[in-house]
């Protein structure tokens, strides 16, 4: 187990000067780029072509001579040489874990991790978890599923370094969950959004609501969720505990975090080298504005990557935090997808906006879906017209409620929505990933 820094902070480097991050991520480029140089074919070839030689770093800003990488990239680099691709950058021997992605659009692809990568891992985990007040007298529940997926062993291993006492559980047999919450006094617990409010819902139905239960502590991550302030509340509410948002992907194990002030999530910023572009330039924009994610290892062995499009929206903030950190924020956690946000009369929408407004909108239960059908397609065009929204609501709610909910839309997001109420348990629940966009045309 490694000692935390301090009652505060796991390690000193998260309260460092923005000067003294920036020396120490321009140190870690330089070797990193040429370990990766060294060892990875995918990349020595193509920075051969470009005449990049890593020794010449002198300033990260040198990154964007080289090309973004994304998902088909390293899809491809895997049909190159089967199985593991021609990113790897360490020998078989030095392996130890593979985890895999979900499959939905290419297949699953494996990430590779060395021991060191694995400890590294842990202690990024364990950083986050100190930071939200997570110490060695918890006792920890860990709703992340397990099989196959990266899942809950990151948080798993964070957690045991901390000290606390921790329950893999996974994300399946919700009464046994709960049920489990009451007997051992289960203090945190993690998990998607949706199994959070799944298993809040199935608990008051059974007459046993969380909010009496002993936790105090939720991380959420997977999906939109603690950054969504409405969904935040709605989780809070319904569990009586804390709940922080954690951001992570397959390829780059956690990304950023938040602490106790709940003010964004704190990018690893001794992990990975982030970049905030504009989605269509891709030149970076300045902090405040929204921007695609991408990233570049800072010290992963297995497979190290640089330039990698996340995909995700965000917006960072390098201001010191109130809890004392230094390490840049993400207010608002991950906006959405670059490849989920519709476009509507022109008006850039994200699925966590329309999010927001149905959770804050009085008698509705929280559960949403987004519906792109004929009703809201320009017949000639094929283009968005608004949203059809499909909402459930309780019982005992107005009577206007969707054409309450159908207002407030137009007012927060100036897009037209079509709405139509459903009795609560309508539509499906997750205990995973929720889909809430679907395409009827």
């Amino acid at each position: 187990m490694t000692a935390p820094h301090s009652e505060r902070y796991w390690h000193e480097l998260e309260t460092w000067s923005r000067d003294r991050i920036a020396e120490l991520q321009l140190v870690k480029l330089r070797e990193q780029l040429s370990y990766v140089h060294t060892n990875s074919d995918f990349y020595r070839a193509q920075w051969d072509d470009l005449g990049f030689d890593p020794r010449d770093l002198r300033d990260p800003e040198d990154l964007r001579k080289l090309p973004l990488i994304s998902k088909a990239d390293y899809v491809a680099s895997l049909a190159e040489r089967p199985p593991w691709g021609t990113a790897v950058a360490a020998a078989e021997k030095d392996r130890r874990r593979v985890h895999f992605s979900s499959g939905t659009t290419s297949g699953p692809t494996p990430v590779l991790w060395t021991q060191h990568d694995l400890d590294r891992w842990a202690d990024l985990y364990a950083r986050s978890a100190y930071s939200q007040g997570i110490r060695d007298t918890d006792v920890y529940q860990c709703l992340f599923g397990y099989a196959w997926f990266v899942g809950g062993l990151g948080a798993t291993a964070g957690y045991e370094r901390i000290g606390a006492t921790v329950m893999p559980a996974g994300s399946s047999e919700t009464q046994r969950q709960i049920d489990t919450m009451f007997r051992y006094g289960t203090t945190a617990v993690s998990g998607t959004p949706s199994f959070m409010l799944h298993l809040a819902e199935t608990a008051e139905a059974n007459g046993t609501p969380l909010s009496t239960s002993s936790v105090r502590r939720i991380q959420v991550g997977g999906e939109p969720g603690a950054g969504v302030p409405a969904t935040r509340a709605h989780i809070e509410q319904r569990w009586g505990a804390k709940c922080f948002d954690g951001y992570g992907s397959l390829e780059f194990q956690p990304i950023a975090w938040e602490c106790e002030e709940q003010a964004g999530g704190h990018i690893a910023e001794d992990f990975a080298y982030a970049e905030v572009l504009d989605p269509e330039t891709h030149e970076p924009v300045p902090d405040g504005t929204p921007g695609v994610l991408v990233l570049t290892h800072l010290d992963k062995q297995a497979t190290p990557l640089v330039r990698w499009m996340t995909g995700d929206i965000v917006v960072r903030d390098s201001a010191r935090c109130g809890c004392g950190r230094t390490l840049a924020r993400l207010p608002g956690g991950v906006v959405g997808r670059a490849d989920d946000m519709l476009v509507v009369r022109g008006v850039n929408l994200f699925p966590s906006a329309v999010e927001q407004v149905v959770r804050r909108t009085p008698g509705t239960c929280g559960e949403y879906l987004i519906v792109l059908d004929d009703d809201v397609t320009d017949p000639v065009t094929g283009y968005l017209t608004g949203i059809k929204l499909r909402v459930e609501v309780e019982a005992d709610c107005s009577p206007d409620l969707a054409h309450e909910l159908a207002r407030a839309v137009r007012a927060e997001l100036t897009v037209r929505a079509v709405v139509e109420v459903l009795p609560e348990g309508t539509l499906p629940r997750s205990t995973h990933k929720s889909k809430r966009v679907i395409r009827a045309n």
